[in-house]
This record gives C-alpha cells, sequence and structure tokens, in this order.
C-alpha cells in the first residue's frame, strides 16, 4: 500500500500574509488505482519543486508533467485536478500556496495565461528562476531547500508593491466566505465591475465572482474533508446558496462528482490537502 503524508511548514514572517501555506508532499510511490486522486480548487496559486521523482497532473483535458528537479507554477485553478506521481517510486515534493492577496506580489505576469496551467517557473521569469532551479538541485537537504525558496520570495516581495484597492476587495471577499456580490464591491470602492474585473484578471487571472464561488465552495468543501457529514452540512447550504440543486451544481464544478459519490468513495489525498 502506498503511503504518503502532509509536513507543514511554518512560513517565514514575511511571507505569512501571502503564503496560505506551505508543506512537503512525500509518497512512496504512486497511489492505488482505487484513490480517486483528486486535488480540489481552493483559490491558491502554487510554487511547486518535485526534488524527487515527478508529478503529474490532469486539469481539464490537458495533462502537466512537471519532472524530477523543476521548479513549476501552477496559476488559479477553478477545475477538479487529478494528481499522482510520474514513476512508481519514492516521491517528494514542496508546494508553497499563495493566497490570492499574494500571487502578484511577486511574480510580474500575465496572470490570465496560466490559469488552469501547470507552467515551469524559468519559462515565466527567465534566467532568475533557471539558477534558483540548479541551486535547488544542489542543496543536499530539505530545510536548505526552503531556505532557498523562502529567500527568492521575499528578494521578489521587495520588487513590488501592494494594490490597495485589490487588497481591499480580496479582504471583503474572504472576510465574507465568498458571499459577497459584485454590485456590493461596486458600491464600496466606486469602481464598476468592468473595471474590477480588469483588475482581478490583472493580479488573479480571473474576475472577482469566479473567486467568490471558489472561496464560498472552499467553506463546504473544508468541513466536508474534515469530515462532516453531508446531510448535516445541508442545514448550512441556504447560507451560502439560493438552493440545494444550486449547491449541488458548485459541488460537480469543482469536484468532478456528486458530494454522495464522493464521500462513499477513497479519496485520502484531497482530504489531506485541504486539511494539512
Amino acid at each position: 500500500m502506498t503511503n504518503f503524508r502532509f509536513i507543514p511548514i511554518t512560513p517565514h514572517p514575511l511571507l505569512s500574509p501571502y503564503v496560505a501555506k506551505i508543506h512537503v508532499f512525500e509518497s512512496s510511490g504512486r497511489l492505488p488505482a482505487e484513490e480517486r486522486k483528486l486535488i480540489v480548487p481552493n483559490a491558491n496559486f502554487k510554487l511547486t519543486l518535485t526534488y524527487r521523482n515527478g508529478i503529474v497532473a490532469g486539469i481539464g483535458d490537458k495533462i502537466f508533467i512537471q519532472g524530477e528537479n523543476k521548479l513549476s507554477l501552477t496559476g488559479l485553478i477553478d477545475s477538479p485536478v487529478m494528481l499522482d506521481a510520474q514513476q512508481d517510486a519514492q516521491t517528494g515534493t514542496i508546494i508553497i500556496e499563495f493566497n490570492p492577496l499574494g500571487a502578484y506580489r511577486f511574480f510580474h505576469l500575465s496572470y490570465a495565461e496560466v490559469k488552469n496551467q501547470i507552467v515551469e517557473l524559468p519559462d515565466l521569469i527567465g534566467k532568475y528562476a533557471e539558477e534558483l532551479q540548479s541551486r535547488l538541485v544542489d542543496a543536499n537537504s530539505i530545510t536548505l531547500k526552503l531556505q532557498l525558496l523562502q529567500n527568492f520570495l521575499i528578494k521578489q516581495l521587495e520588487k513590488t508593491v501592494a494594490d490597495p484597492i485589490y487588497d481591499y476587495c480580496i479582504d471583503r471577499i474572504s472576510g465574507t466566505a465568498g458571499v459577497l456580490s459584485v454590485a456590493q464591491l461596486e458600491k464600496e470602492t466606486g469602481y464598476s465591475s468592468r473595471w474590477l474585473h480588469a483588475k482581478f484578471s490583472e493580479h488573479l487571472g480571473t474576475g472577482p465572482k469566479n473567486l467568490s464561488e471558489i472561496v464560498r465552495f472552499k467553506q463546504f468543501y473544508g468541513a466536508f474533508s474534515a469530515g462532516a457529514n453531508y446531510q448535516r452540512l445541508k442545514e448550512h447550504i441556504y447560507h451560502h446558496y439560493h438552493d440545494q440543486s444550486h449547491f449541488i451544481r458548485a459541488f460537480k464544478r469543482f469536484t468532478g462528482s456528486t458530494p454522495t459519490d464522493l464521500q462513499n468513495s477513497m479519496n485520502e489525498l484531497a482530504t489531506k490537502h485541504y486539511t494539512s
């Protein structure tokens, strides 16, 4: 039987406002055939270093292969991801997840172009990332690799400034668990929905409405992953969704399944990823 675990790492204090979590994923090989191998969208960007073995990810109808010792950035994901080790061998990956407030503070990119994509970082930012990737290969411990990655991000952070209107909108969406409407954001900021959509596309790769839908669903899937029974969760659906069918559509969109089907299946990867 394949054993795997997510080991949580505390981010550097300078990074903590923008980094949702850092963890090291270790696996003894490919996951069992009956395991769904599902990663559910959580509104975070991901910087990933595959320091042992590689990773294969299916996003929609596309397959992305991240080879060993490669550094890659995953854009905003709004569909379920199927994930497994490239080879049936021991696997090790460092994953740094940026919250929606954070990604634009570290990378100067067209974020719409990396939405639902996994791209090697040197292809996005060039020579600096190539040099970092080489140094990471030479680093002989996980601790040193983590130090190199976080030092790189701190230097990137120093090159950028905050966007207060965007940051305000993100805080409001997060603070209301995704139920705040775009109309309310228009009212509070004084900017049109078109302007807000352009701002979000620039910094996030998608609009505020889509982000709100992911954040809203995240509340339910977090509780679902922690073991809450679907029947008990149904009591709170109407605080976030128009009706049960609205919720079921969201569930299918982000997991590819119904709540009952998913609850009756083996999906340890998704639950550990969400609760680690």
